[in-house]
């Protein structure tokens, strides 16, 4: 990325600060919280959350139900605040996400959480804020002010908090050193160009993103960062539950961009990208060593070498970003200013 003339430009840049910052401030609300969850482990876990918080929500279950093998369901907010109801949900962990920490659905899903016996936590950038107060312990995600209305450092400190989350339950030595090597290669990773897939995702009005294990929640993240930020609708699928209908929508006028994650989970995409060639898709793969064979229905995006799935997924996002960028400039949007939107989203 060579143009920095927006603000959301300059704040993908101060992703790796940002999580540079973390293993200090995070180091003892993260020891208390890992030596309370494994002296009484949950048999579930609940999240709450909204927008790219809830993808950064999604990505905790993957990791926690990879890592831990505890179960992790999303929460209605509406449940307190619209329907004044409340779950059962003593001695269970109940993680709450959000940037600003002021959505009253949210906090009214953290009390009522904590009045039914749950440990609730709250993942915040605003440690001054309601829900902040109301939690039983806070990380703070170290992403100082962001201007920029659609989110782009604090979904990469949210993930990055989270994967420090997983790996400190569970005693994690592999997932803990690759986030110690994470703030490099977030700075390597908005260097690497997409471009590549600017001109056909400028002339669709539609697209859709695919991802699976740890790169789900990245495509999830992805679709709605095309939506906010170039006014395009884009579509979030797991690779295996695109194939259960949606694959009907495939033909060349569709974009797919893909996500590839490192892990075992890797088999089936690759399996799927194939079947989506075959059927004549414009399929955009973002992998390493995924080089663009010159076949017009098939572009490789590059992606850093691999070095541990999680993180590696984390890359990707911060690869993507910076290709967002370019992409609202070539469709003449003011990257920093998207129509019907402000930086806080208050719901109720």
């Amino acid at each position: 990325m060579t143009n920095t003339s927006t603000m959301m430009a300059r704040e993908i840049l101060e992703a790796p600060d940002v999580v540079a910052r973390q293993a200090e401030r995070l180091q003892r609300p993260l020891a208390e919280l890992a030596a309370r969850l494994q002296r009484t482990p949950p048999k579930v876990v609940v999240t709450c959350a909204r927008g790219s918080s809830a993808h950064a929500a999604a990505f905790a279950k993957h990791l926690i139900e990879r890592y831990a093998g505890i179960p992790v369901a999303p929460a209605a907010p509406s449940i307190a605040s619209v329907y004044g109801g409340s779950l059962q949900l003593e001695d269970q962990l109940f993680l709450a996400v959000s940037q600003s920490g002021q959505s009253e659905d949210l906090v009214s899903m953290a009390k009522s959480a904590k009045a039914s016996g749950a440990l609730t936590v709250a993942v915040v950038n605003v440690t001054q804020s309601p829900l902040a107060a109301i939690c039983d312990i806070v990380l703070p995600i170290c992403a100082g002010p962001e201007l920029s209305v659609a989110a782009t450092k604090t979904f990469v400190g949210t993930a990055a908090a989270l994967a420090r989350l997983a790996a400190a339950w569970t005693n994690n030595a592999v997932l803990a050193a690759a986030i110690e090597r994470l703030p490099d290669r977030l700075a390597a990773a908005p260097l690497l160009d997409w471009s590549e897939s600017v001109p056909a995702l400028a002339a669709t009005a539609s697209l859709v993103t695919i991802g699976r294990g740890p790169t789900l929640a990245i495509a999830r993240e992805a679709a709605l960062k095309l939506k906010e930020t170039c006014n395009l609708h884009a579509e979030a699928f797991s690779g295996a539950e695109f194939l259960h209908g949606p694959v009907a929508l495939a033909s060349y006028r569709y974009p797919i961009l893909m996500f590839m994650p490192t892990d075992l989970a890797a088999d089936g995409m690759r399996q799927l990208a194939v079947k989506l060639q075959a059927m004549g898709t414009e399929l955009f793969v973002a992998q390493h060593d995924e080089a663009s064979s010159g076949d017009a229905h098939r572009v490789g995006l590059p992606a850093l070498a691999p070095d541990q799935p999680e993180t590696d997924a984390i890359c990707l996002i911060q690869s993507f970003y910076a290709m967002v960028v370019e992409l609202s400039r070539r469709l003449d949007i003011d990257v920093d200013r998207p129509r019907h939107l402000s930086k806080v989203t208050s719901t109720t």
